[in-house]
């Protein structure tokens, strides 16, 4: 797998008292582990083995030597640095929130970045959100209200309802139960380690 692959995954990220808080990408991962903020979690037959940024970058050089599929590396200047896929905060102790924030990156993760009109996958950047309800005719901005469009969707349906465009809903929005960034990963074989700590999971990022 190439580096700019390995930029992409995801890395989970606990409190002091190893419980799911967040998701971030591999940089800012490293930044916590490299400024001594985070250390790196492995479960290994079933225990749990820590590591600060400098036992990693050794741990790392070993696992290099026999990869295995679902590891990701970063090229460090003389060796390889396994991405890792759950870090740890030393000092933050704060608890999980009980209730998943309304903002967009939640939005997106719920429909899984799918058009909810054509059923198309796109990045970010072909991405909008739409109000089911136009806000002209008193729709609210709610997650029972809005849903994920492409721009070409969106520009299509207007200030109209579905109905009025000639347009159908694949799925009812709702509210999710737990937080969807988190959710997502799940299915991929490296993120198996994630099960550990995110069950029914409600803290947002």
């Amino acid at each position: 797998m190439t580096e700019g692959t390995a930029l992409g995954c995801s890395v989970l990220v606990l409190n002091r008292f190893y419980m799911a808080i967040r998701v971030v990408n591999v940089r800012r991962s490293m930044t916590l582990l490299y400024r001594g903020c985070a250390e790196v979690i492995t479960i290994e037959d079933g225990q749990y083995s820590n590591y600060d940024f400098d036992a990693w970058c050794e741990v790392s050089q070993f696992y290099a030597l026999e990869k295995q599929p679902d590891e990701d590396y970063l090229q460090a200047v003389n060796f390889e640095l396994q991405v890792p896929r759950i870090v740890r905060l030393t000092r933050y102790d704060k608890l999980p929130q009980t209730t998943v924030r309304f903002n967009r990156k939640n939005l997106f993760a719920r429909d899984d970045h799918c058009c909810q009109y054509c059923g198309q996958v796109r990045p970010l950047s072909q991405l909008s959100l739409d109000h089911v309800i136009p806000r002209s005719m008193g729709g609210k901005t709610t997650w029972e209200n809005i849903v994920c469009s492409c721009m070409q969707c969106n520009s299509r349906k207007g200030g109209r309802t579905p109905a009025q465009a000639g347009m159908k809903l694949l799925s009812h929005p709702t509210k999710p139960r737990s937080n969807p960034a988190m959710s997502i990963p799940l299915d991929d074989p490296r993120y198996s380690s994630w099960k550990t700590f995110v069950r029914n999971a409600s803290a947002t990022g």
